[in-house]
């Protein structure tokens, strides 16, 4: 399939992380707080390197005996980095490290100071960030190899991990496996290490992909090779299947959640902003879910407001979420084809892009535009039967890149923060970090 017309944005390679893993690379997972990420390695290491110079920081080795194929940094954790790994060993394991050994040098802590600093610590910043780019990488990692810890080993799955992700709250690991089932561990946060389990889901028919958390509430998406998607959600003390969203006819391979202040572009004012934000049912809906799949598509999925009963004695609708757990979601849109073969991953950005990676090497980025300004309502505002709730948007290409990684595979794609000296500090800039077979992992800008 020839790539179709795109706009004139276009993905600019910043750099490639050196040195690369000389095997296989599934997976990068950028930190929730610092300029760092990690990716997984079938040679059963990972590496984390620093977005600000794209050098390696430290190789993190042992605790798993087959490939690392998937990792998730733990949020809201303090003074420590924990990163949750899964292996191929069918394990999945934790390790810690403080964030202030070596902050000087190796760049953990590079532009997470307080917005008050005084010019005096500016001028150390600057300072710390000429010391990476005079740090030899391979002694970077072998210096700082010893700072992690190997903190516990989960162990109950009977094959290969295939993903990890952590709730927003960070209390929650859930774990997926090619043994069909999802996994729910706690972290007891009792200083000993101790985890419990406190589910096992196994209602796939088949090996689960990639497990994903809403982004504020404790609800999991899945996705498996029995084709279908599954939501999951947490009543009475025990968790089960809320919904099973079926229309990919292949595995699914990957789900990621929008963004919760999303909105479509073209909206520029704050004022049309929350608006659009506020519009019809979409309050209730919360953040959509997109989707690839084997059979090289990529859906969104938006989940449906139950009917609900009036409040006594007037005409309008209550708001209370209803007792049933059951939920109703519907495929909202499938984005325009570009893919020749299987769509491994999608990340949605925090300003509202899409990105899929696949099989065939490309990498294609999608953006969502209005079609009618005029159509959203207000929540108090009954809409006619005859209008839609929401304002209507169309999916457009923006740009895509054939052979990103040569003749390879693309296994993942993640977006992260800009961290770079190129960057433009008055925006809140984004780069996307895509992971292939060849080992190598390469960071990319979007320029418009």
């Amino acid at each position: 399939m020839a790539d179709p017309v795109t706009s004139s944005a276009h993905l600019q390679l910043l750099s490639d992380l050196t040195p690369p893993s000389l095997e296989r690379t599934w997976l990068t997972a950028p930190h929730p707080r610092l300029p760092i990420v990690a990716t997984c390695s079938s040679d059963k290491t990972v590496r984390v390197y620093s977005l600000t110079n794209f050098r390696l920081l430290s190789t993190i080795v042992g605790g798993h005996k087959r490939s690392v194929r998937t990792a998730a940094w733990k949020p809201h954790a303090q003074g420590e980095s924990v990163l949750a790994t899964g292996s191929f060993d069918a394990t999945a394991g934790i390790w810690r490290r403080w964030d202030s050994y070596g902050q000087a040098t190796d760049g953990w802590g590079l532009g997470q100071r307080d917005q008050a600093t005084n010019n005096h610590d500016r001028a150390e910043s600057e300072a710390d960030e000429q010391d990476i780019l005079r740090r030899d990488a391979s002694n970077a990692a072998e210096d700082d190899d010893d700072e992690w810890r190997f903190a516990v080993l989960l162990d109950g799955h009977d094959s290969e991990v295939k993903s990890v992700a952590w709730s927003p709250s960070g209390m929650l690991l859930a774990t997926c496996s090619r043994d069909k089932s999802i996994w729910i561990w706690e972290d007891l946060d009792d200083g000993d290490n101790n985890f419990e389990t406190v589910a096992v889901m196994q209602e796939h028919e088949g090996d689960v992909k990639c497990v994903s958390w809403h982004p504020v509430e404790e609800c999991l998406a899945s996705a498996s090779y029995d084709d279908t998607i599954r939501i999951w959600r947490e009543d009475l003390d025990d968790w089960g299947q809320v919904a099973c969203l079926r229309g990919h006819a292949g595995t699914v391979w990957f789900v990621d959640w929008e963004a919760v202040d999303n909105v479509p572009a073209g909206l520029v004012e704050e004022t049309e902003k929350e608006a659009w934000r506020e519009a019809g049912q979409r309050a209730l809906s919360g953040p959509r879910l997109v989707s690839c799949s084997d059979d090289r598509t990529v859906r969104v999925w938006r989940r449906q407001p139950k009917e609900q009963a009036p409040v006594a004695g007037t005409a309008m609708p209550s708001i209370i979420r209803p007792t049933g757990m059951d939920e109703t979601w519907e495929e909202e849109a499938v984005l325009p084809a570009v893919h020749d073969l299987a769509v491994y991953a999608v990340a949605w950005s925090k300003t509202g892009l899409l990105a899929s990676v696949g099989a065939d090497g490309r990498i294609v980025l999608y953006e969502e535009r209005l079609v009618d300004v005029a159509s959203p309502q207000p929540m108090d505002t009954e809409p006619p039967s005859s209008a839609p709730a929401v304002a209507r948007t169309e999916w457009v290409i923006l740009a895509a890149l054939t052979g990103a990684h040569g003749i390879y595979e693309i296994n993942h794609a993640a977006w992260a923060k800009r961290a770079d000296r190129g960057r433009d500090e008055s925006k809140e800039e984004e780069v996307l970090i895509t992971t292939a077979d060849d080992g190598s992992v390469k960071v990319w800008t979007v320029e418009r």
